[in-house]
């Protein structure tokens, strides 16, 4: 039986005046990628950002690795082991890659070197550009850097949000590649709006439709579901 390592319970979650979770839960199994889908707007970005804190609920329950999480702030969620990659990448555009990979680690050790020759391994291009300023790199690259900053340190979780946004299919075909062998490594929440790429990589799917869950289960039944994907999905 797999361990549950992240589970949020009936989050209600208001940004201003706007109710936007109304209601959202799902598991998170540890060693698989469990993808969040549905519409633009539906609510994914801020269940990510509300496991994260940077938008607290109002109601609801979020436990990681069986303990309360939903009213720490921000960085004490982060130091509990929970990677963030925003829709938007976060960056530091005006340091260096090499500067953005140091000031994200936590600890310096043995394990963080080999974590940092793993993924910049993976990401060829880090090691190209590493005193290029990351500002000045491509989309992919930018992408690249964000995550390969979220894997630096030992988090057992790693929250990514659009990873294939914006980037040529030769980029996301390596994102996807890359998430693969991150897999075999940590767990992964993936909100991804290219169902291709979540089909092929994610094990368990959530369908957030206004603010609400209304479906979960394995990604092979939802590939198979051609009703359900144009209902919720849009997918014809």
């Amino acid at each position: 039986m797999m361990t549950t390592l992240l589970k949020v319970d009936g989050i209600e979650t208001y940004i201003d005046q706007y109710h936007i979770l109304q209601g959202v839960s799902f598991e998170v199994k540890k060693g698989e990628v469990t993808v969040l889908l549905g519409r633009n707007g539906a609510g994914k970005t801020t269940s990510l950002r509300t496991i994260m804190g940077l938008t607290p609920p109002s109601s609801g329950k979020i436990f990681y690795k069986d303990e309360e999480i939903q009213r720490l702030p921000t960085f004490k969620v982060a130091n509990k082991g929970i990677g963030y990659v925003p829709e938007d990448q976060g960056i530091f555009g005006d340091l260096t890659v090499e500067e953005n990979m140091k000031v994200a680690i936590k600890n310096y050790d043995q394990e963080t070197e080999d974590r940092m020759t793993w993924i910049t391994d993976l990401f060829p291009d880090l090691k190209k550009f590493w005193k290029k300023a990351g500002g000045n790199l491509s989309g992919g690259q930018k992408q690249m850097l964000s995550i390969a900053r979220a894997y630096l340190n030992n988090n057992d979780l790693i929250l990514i949000d659009e990873p294939s946004k914006g980037l040529a299919p030769i980029v996301v075909e390596k994102v996807m590649e890359t998430i693969v062998e991150m897999k075999e490594k940590t767990t992964i929440l993936l909100v991804e709006q290219n169902f291709i790429m979540a089909s092929q990589i994610g094990d368990r799917f959530y369908i957030i439709d206004d603010g609400k869950t209304v479906h979960n289960g394995r990604m092979e039944a939802l590939v198979k579901d051609e009703e359900m994907k144009k209902k919720y999905l849009g997918i014809a």
